[in-house]
């Protein structure tokens, strides 16, 4: 049986009362993003004279979700592929035609214009992702003051903080209720010390990929994560950190 988000089904696992318990656990995992397991007992716990037990297994399905790419320079060239990888569903937008080439994008829908244009024409959906990485800081700043109002689960933008503090100042002076400065994700990117063009996509797609998964915790190595076998404090330091930390120290 296939559950959607608004509860309609396609398929049955049998009607009554275990059914409609099954689809709200369904919804539950669509929510949350991770897998769960329905058991009952049908005639103690759910009334039904049946009898018997039934056991279900519930999965939330990977879906391709949509993702539009503000600027398609070399950040974006590298991120794309990963994305896509990642069941991301992608439009890559540039002003410049000879960025905005689809040839550069495999997979892609590739849009050559006003990316000002595009971004506003977009309609604003709670599951939106959007990431702002053009060639131009005040094009930057425009896309961002034109989606920011917008509801979305997701908005990115590339920058130091240097950048994204004067953008929220001028946003804050150009009258932007500043309760909207929360939902801009920026620096973005996951702190992994990523330099280079394709350093800096992992990182962005590692985040992209906590956002999915709806991940609360600061992310660490799971080598990091205390195993008490390993003696001492228990967590793992690769032998080139091991050395760092003593010229550090």
């Amino acid at each position: 049986m296939l559950v959607y988000e608004d509860g309609s089904i396609v398929g049955t696992i049998g009607g009554g009362n275990v059914e409609l318990q099954v689809i709200q656990v369904a919804l539950q995992a669509i929510a949350s993003g991770q897998p769960a397991r329905f058991q009952a007992h049908l005639t103690r716990d759910l009334g039904m004279c049946c009898g018997g037990e039934m056991e279900v297994f519930v999965e939330p399905l990977q879906v391709q979700e949509p993702l539009v790419l503000f600027g398609a320079g070399h950040i974006s060239r590298a991120l794309a592929p990963l994305l896509r990888d990642l069941s991301f569903a992608i439009t890559v937008v540039d002003e410049r035609p000879e960025f905005a080439d689809p040839e550069r994008f495999p997979g892609c829908e590739v849009h050559s214009g006003d990316a000002r244009a595009y971004a506003s024409r977009l309609e604003g959906d709670p599951a939106a992702i959007w990431l702002i990485v053009t060639h131009d800081h005040r094009l930057d700043q425009d896309i961002g003051e034109i989606l920011l109002p917008k509801p979305c689960a997701w908005i990115g933008m590339i920058g130091s903080r240097t950048k994204v503090t004067k953008f929220l100042i001028r946003y804050k002076a150009a009258g932007m209720d500043p309760a909207l400065f929360r939902k801009l994700c920026a620096p973005v990117g996951l702190d992994i010390g990523a330099e280079t063009p394709a350093e800096i996509a992992v990182a962005i797609a590692a985040e992209l990929i906590r956002i999915r998964r709806r991940t609360t915790c600061v992310p660490i190595p799971l080598s990091e994560i205390p195993i008490p076998a390993r003696g001492g404090d228990g967590i793992a330091v690769a032998p080139a950190m091991a050395r760092l930390q003593t010229e550090d120290s």
